[in-house]
């Protein structure tokens, strides 16, 4: 099978694009064109994958040129973000939105409509769960992913100015939006935090154990997933979350739920701090839930079977763009 997997938005080291969805289809197989702002990113293409660049966000018209490059000869298309959705070729294989965004119902169903959809229920999110990571520590706490206003960043740093009085360092692992940006160069300069920029994620998840605990802050406006706190669980750190992250923490009872408030926070944190034996147990069944059922090795060859299955939809045969 040949896959032309697509984002005008997204990094393209992005972990669920690159390292899961594109690696499983390389692993089971299948060649893989991949269109995204490398450019713009600054990011040598993988080895396997044959690039295609778009400039970020592209106008519909330069996205719509950079998918007939991309979609020559293949199967199937897998589209990262719903704008692209809307500069589709006429003629193109069976496309398939994986649906990050918060759309209404009715976009939603009439994009469902017309194309396949992938959503937890039919992919589940899932990170890579290290064999026997080493106990939480007491010197420092994480936050993986994005930064931006809606993701707690002015809370991350009244947190990180809360806590140097005790000796806990806050990392900061993951790009930022533009105008987050000079609040945390500001906070880092007086150095109240230490703020990593985008990491690879292999490297991010090794930076973040044996943190004290890893943290996932947002707003009442944000569309969550769990990936964040299943990185966390899978490199056996307790969980701070505000309520996004509720049924995931509770179920797995691995760590605090709080409100999306700075004196919580930081008690949540000095709580763990005095409390070795808690911050080992909650580390270890959050890793053991992890292990279990959030291992996206367990899920790769499934996701690329259904993959396979899309592909071949419509017709067993690619189409002329």
């Amino acid at each position: 099978m040949r896959a032309c997997v697509a984002t005008t938005v997204h990094h393209p080291e992005d972990a669920r694009i690159m390292h899961r969805q594109i690696r499983a289809l390389l692993d089971a197989g299948h060649e893989v064109t991949y269109v995204a702002p490398f450019t713009y990113y600054n990011v040598t293409p993988a080895m396997g994958v044959t690039a295609v660049d778009v400039p970020r966000r592209a106008s519909y018209g330069k996205a719509r040129a950079a998918l007939r490059r991309g979609l020559k000869d293949a199967d199937l298309l897998i589209t990262h973000d719903h704008r692209l959705l809307q500069a589709l070729p006429y003629r193109r294989p069976p496309v398939v939105w994986d649906v990050r965004e918060q759309v209404g119902p009715r976009r939603l169903a009439r994009a469902g409509r017309r194309h396949r959809l992938i959503t937890p229920e039919i992919v589940p999110e899932a990170t890579f769960v290290a064999a026997q990571p080493p106990p939480p520590g007491d010197a420092r706490v994480v936050h993986i992913g994005r930064l931006a206003a809606d993701r707690g960043v002015t809370e991350l740093i009244g947190l990180a100015e809360r806590l140097v009085p005790h000796g806990i360092r806050l990392d900061l692992i993951g790009p930022a939006e533009r105008d987050v940006r000079p609040l945390l160069r500001d906070a880092q300069r007086v150095g109240l935090l230490d703020w990593f920029g985008y990491v690879p994620l292999r490297h991010a998840l090794r930076m973040a154990e044996g943190a004290l605990a890893g943290l996932s802050l947002a707003d009442a406006t944000v569309t969550w997933r769990p990936t964040k706190i299943m990185d966390y669980m899978g490199r056996g750190l307790p969980v701070i979350t505000t309520p996004q992250g509720a049924a995931l923490v509770e179920g797995a009872g691995c760590g605090v739920v709080v409100p999306l408030d700075v004196d919580a926070v930081t008690n949540a944190v000095l709580d763990l701090k005095e409390d070795p034996s808690r911050r080992v147990r909650l580390g270890a069944l959050g890793h053991a839930e992890a292990r279990l059922r959030h291992h996206w090795p367990d899920h790769a060859a499934e996701f690329a079977r259904r993959a396979e299955s899309w592909a071949g939809r419509t017709t067993a045969h690619a189409l002329a763009v």
